[in-house]
């Protein structure tokens, strides 16, 4: 397991999000809000892009914990998973300026509690939609995600787990937060393509 842990972390390093873009013609660091992530990569490519990027940042957090769970059941799932979601946020070739982590982290946790991250994905959705900021929606089931593991009965340990997952990811939403309150925060399909990165 442990020498797997590296492995997780170089997959969750690889740059889906900025290679989609790129194919599209766009610099996903300098454009939109600059983040390597899917919604950045809808809000420039359109949905299409923005399917296909979700889907590589998904199946880095799940291919990873699916590995771990054959091999070493919830606890090779956890660190394997971890291991790709931190590849994601911190990626060592770009510096360590990653994604949120959202997708990738969800792909963990699907593989885990595949019917809350069902449940929490539909939420995400109608709130991205609903109020066009996909940063909204995902600093929700970032936090409702550790407290439905609670409600839903599972052990100390999952909770525990999981809120040190959802407190990486809500870490890297800090910038969002800034912007949210600043009436700054880019929306879904609202920005022209090429906008500059909000200062």
């Amino acid at each position: 397991m442990l020498f797997l842990v590296p492995l997780a972390y170089l997959l969750g390093s690889f740059p889906t999000a900025a290679l989609v873009a790129r194919a599209t013609g766009h610099d996903i660091l300098r454009e939109g809000s600059g983040n390597p992530g899917a919604s950045n990569v809808y809000r420039l490519a359109g949905w299409k892009a923005g399917l296909i990027a979700f889907v590589g940042d998904f199946a880095k957090g799940a291919i990873p914990s699916a590995v771990g769970l054959v091999l070493d059941g919830h606890r090779g799932a956890y660190l394997l998973g971890f291991a790709a979601v931190v590849g994601h946020v911190l990626p060592v070739m770009f510096r360590f300026r990653g994604g949120r982590g959202v997708a990738t982290a969800g792909g963990t946790l699907a593989v885990i509690f595949p019917l809350i991250t069902l449940g929490l994905a539909v939420l995400w959705f109608i709130i991205a939609r609903g109020l066009r900021k996909a940063s909204v929606g995902s600093i929700v089931v970032t936090v409702a995600f550790p407290v439905l593991v609670a409600l839903t009965g599972h052990s100390w340990g999952d909770v525990v787990i999981t809120s040190a997952l959802a407190l990486v990811v809500l870490s890297r939403h800090v910038p969002n937060l800034r912007r949210l309150f600043r009436g700054e925060e880019p929306g879904l399909g609202g920005d022209p393509p090429g906008d500059s990165v909000p200062r």
